[in-house]
């Protein structure tokens, strides 16, 4: 084997080492840890220079993004002016694998002076940060693999996936849940998948729809003059309750089956009864497997009490490309 390869699965070996090791370590700490950032009314302010900073502002963007208001502060711009950023309601959460940052030390009197508890992400608890903070979440010693064991990578590798359980932790805390992800990631994939049947649906004279006792013909001409021509028309009572579901396949079989007069032959008799049906609160990619589950193109959308709303068409989804 090429010793290239020896040497980078040997890295990848030791930074996970690096994590299980984490993991066996959390504890009593981490528990503490969580139900304090929970109870501060202000952000989590991360910290930490070099690597670890970049660890730092990793942990910060997940915070935020799932709840938790978070901000990261340069240790060196906030010992020059930008300790008026910190609050006293926030917590700080310092990562620095040592301990020993000069440039994160030097701040630590100024936050605490103001009630600003600090949690560190260190590898002692006797280090000179570890002493200074109120909780440490400690990784223990990690050695770094690599030429001449130098540079961060198995220890910010352990701070991260550390940071990561923290943040996600909190945000099952705060029951951060798909909804909130929705207004919080509304742009990219994560956005188009979490969008809701209501937002997607057709309405209007997009969504169309017959009253029980109409012929079929009537039916056939409602789904021919509507824009789009989805190919399918939900029947309604007069309070428009959702009773049944015709398309162009019920059609089909219709004719194959001799239908000789359209203009007679009643809607309700050639309808799917009680057909299936989705709410406008289910999520894009949920209807989707849906439609894929029962290999239909269109769904009639309802509220709680079965009136129509709206119709949701499979290419409405593609569109998006969901799924």
């Amino acid at each position: 084997m090429d010793q290239r390869l020896e040497r980078a699965r040997d890295i990848v070996e030791r930074e996970a080492a690096a994590v299980r090791q984490v993991a066996e370590r959390l504890g009593p700490t981490f528990l503490r840890a969580l139900d304090l950032i929970l109870a501060r009314s202000g952000r989590v302010v991360t910290v930490g220079m070099g690597k670890a900073g970049f660890i730092a502002q990793k942990i910060s963007a997940t915070l935020a993004s799932t709840g938790t208001q978070s901000i990261f502060l340069h240790p060196a711009e906030a010992i020059h002016g930008d300790l008026g950023r910190v609050d006293s309601g926030d917590v700080l959460l310092a990562f620095s694998k040592s301990g020993e940052t000069q440039e994160l030390l030097v701040m630590l009197p100024h936050v605490k002076a103001v009630g600003v508890p600090v949690v560190s992400i260190t590898q002692s608890p006797t280090s000179t940060l570890g002493r200074h903070s109120d909780l440490v979440l400690e990784l223990g010693r990690i050695d770094e693999p690599g030429p001449y064991g130098l540079a961060p990578s198995a220890s910010t590798t352990a701070m991260l996936a550390l940071g990561d359980a923290l943040a996600l932790v909190v945000q099952e805390g705060r029951r951060f849940g798909p909804d909130d992800f929705a207004r919080f990631h509304p742009g990219g994939d994560l956005g188009r998948r979490l969008m809701k049947v209501g937002e997607l649906m057709r309405t209007g004279d997009r969504n169309p729809h017959i009253e029980s006792g109409a012929t079929v013909l009537a039916a056939i001409g409602v789904m021919t003059r509507t824009p789009g021509r989805p190919g399918a028309t939900s029947v309604i009572d007069k309070s428009g309750k959702l009773l049944g579901f015709f398309t162009d396949g019920d059609l089909r079989r219709l004719i194959e089956n001799g239908l000789q007069n359209p203009r007679e032959r009643s809607i309700d008799d050639a309808m799917t009864k009680n057909p299936r049906s989705i709410g406008p609160d289910t999520f894009a990619l949920e209807a989707l497997a849906f439609l894929h589950q029962f290999a239909i193109d269109q769904l009639p959308v309802v509220d709680g009490d079965g009136r129509l709303l709206g119709l949701l068409d499979v290419q409405d989804l593609l569109n998006l490309k969901i799924g």
